[in-house]
């Protein structure tokens, strides 16, 4: 209750009372790390990080995570949230039968479920290391898409999108089975049917800073953004794009560097048939879809507010919905932090519009995090989280070295109603 003695002059005492109350529950509500687990790779001694891609399938109800050392190697992890185990089921180079020339960097899609439990995603090249070598005998030949068979632990490679593109993300018509990615540099937008191997390129949609997160509806629509942060729809029944006539909210004064990289996260309320999203810009919305054409969107303000910082300057690349209807999610990473040096677990709740920090990690427990709308049976929410550490070539982690320290990845299990451990 620090820090409330100067709002109190002039007041009742019985609205004094309600101030301490108030201000009391709030600190009361902070949660401790009994709600948390971290939960690491085993057996990738290089592993240094994960991009967003993470899901979980409610069919196995296993949780599947893509990590990579961000050069060559990407392993591919299962974890059973009934067992509370966790494996590697092998790399992706060798579970998708690839040849030297068809190296990827990583998986930055996220990993999506058709109805059956079938597992799909889609590699990268890794960005610098493909922009420099496109074209170059040496060089990137393009993405994948894959599938995974949970019940036969068999990779399927579907092929390639686009030869020297990047797969950024991926998601998946539950009705028909149809995929949905977008490609990197040049923004493509691909429909591709397994059933009849035919793919379609409905074109670019944007340029500069590639926006990472697409996302469907409950009739297996899909949504994207284009260069001006307009939603753009797949509409399924017309096989067509709709574009959304006004852009996203933004506050203002928000650089054009946030407004074209879009939406970084986003959360399904199946119950209400909403969908939240938070954008670049450090904004919440509320989406209501509908079945044909664009649906409503709500402005529900920013994601934090510090005094004398503005207000689109914070980075969450990550949101989920908990079982009681929030919304949590984590801001920080990439040196871009609302308290210094300081990773901050959030709660929002969309009908008060209330914040609440729930936790603050340093650094060295959490830097950052990414995931998408990804809850188990027991109302655990997943992230896939990594810590940023000091080199030091002694240190048990030494091989996990990205840029100038040391990136430890892990799974990051948290519970807002109950605990953990």
């Amino acid at each position: 209750m620090h820090n409330i003695w100067y709002k109190t002059a002039g007041l009742t005492a019985a609205a004094m009372m309600v101030m301490l109350a108030e201000a009391g529950a709030q600190d009361a509500g902070l949660i401790g790390k009994a709600h948390f687990q971290f939960i690491e790779y085993p057996d990738f001694p290089e592993a240094n990080s994960t991009w967003g891609d993470i899901g979980f399938n409610p069919k196995d109800q296993c949780v599947y995570v893509g990590v990579t050392n961000h050069r060559n190697k990407i392993g591919w992890y299962v974890y059973n949230t009934v067992s509370k185990s966790i494996g590697l089921k092998g790399f992706i180079s060798d579970l998708g039968h690839l040849r030297p020339f068809q190296w990827q960097g990583k998986i930055h899609t996220k990993v999506v479920f058709d109805r059956q439990g079938a597992v799909y995603f889609g590699t990268d090249g890794g960005e610098s290391r493909e922009e420099y070598l496109m074209d170059h005998p040496k060089g990137y030949a393009g993405g994948y898409l894959m599938k995974w068979e949970p019940a036969q632990n068999k990779l399927v490679n579907l092929g390639m999108t686009l030869q020297y593109e990047s797969i950024k993300d991926v998601d998946v018509d539950p009705f028909t089975g149809k995929i949905y990615a977008i490609t990197y540099p040049q923004v493509h937008f691909i429909v591709y049917d397994p059933a009849t191997n035919n793919m379609q390129d409905l074109g670019r949609l944007g340029s500069a800073h590639v926006p990472r997160v697409m996302f469907t509806d409950q009739w297996g629509n899909c949504y994207y953004v284009d260069w001006r942060q307009r939603l753009v729809k797949y509409e399924k029944s017309t096989g067509k794009l709709v574009f959304s006539p006004h852009s996203l909210p933004a506050f203002e004064g928000t650089p054009g560097e946030h407004i074209i990289t879009g939406i970084t996260g986003y959360a399904k309320d199946h119950k209400k048939g909403e969908i939240y999203f938070v954008t670049y810009g450090a904004k919440l919305v509320r989406f209501r879809p509908t079945e044909h054409g664009i649906g409503a969107v709500e402005d529900l303000g920013g994601v934090y507010e510090a005094e004398g910082r503005e207000r689109w300057r914070y980075y969450v690349p990550n949101l989920n919905i908990g079982a009681n209807g929030k919304l949590y999610y984590i801001i920080g990473g990439h040196g871009n932090f609302a308290k210094k040096d300081r990773t901050l677990l959030m709660e929002f709740d969309p009908e008060t519009r209330r914040h609440r920090t729930l936790h603050e990690f340093a650094e060295s427990e959490l830097s950052e995090a990414t995931g998408s709308d990804i809850r188990d049976n027991e109302g655990n929410i997943y992230f896939a989280g990594r810590k940023q550490l000091q080199y030091d070539k002694n240190s048990v982690h030494a091989q996990k070295q990205l840029d100038n320290g040391i990136s430890v990845p892990f799974i990051f299990k948290f519970n807002p109603d109950k605990q953990l451990q």
